[in-house]
């Protein structure tokens, strides 16, 4: 862990991207002002842990069957030779059995 020693006002630079400024010091408080690219999350340590925690939680939960319509027949799994060919439907502009061509 790299630590740095800043007065207020003072910044440290993280990738040419990032600045970290202090802004205010009140007691033992002290307010720091993140300057980031809109791509860079920033989040406090506690807000992070939550994410993570929620990230997990959603990963390793089991999620129940949905449930089945009723009279609803399972469809079975057709191969590439089975399937029906595609319509032969007919564009804006082309010619059919009813239309003739303007000159």
């Amino acid at each position: 862990m790299l630590i740095l020693s800043r007065k207020i006002g003072e910044s440290i630079i993280i990738d040419g991207k990032i600045a970290v400024r202090v802004m205010r010091v009140d007691g033992d408080v002290v307010k720091l002002g993140i300057q980031a690219p809109a791509e860079v999350p920033v989040h406090r340590q506690e807000v992070y842990d939550e994410i993570q925690q929620s990230n997990q939680a959603a990963l390793t939960k089991q999620r129940p069957a949905l449930p089945k319509l009723p009279g609803a027949q399972p469809r079975q799994a057709r191969t590439l030779s089975q399937t029906p060919p595609a319509s032969t439907a007919v564009g804006v502009g082309s010619l059919n059995a009813t239309t003739t061509p303007t000159r």
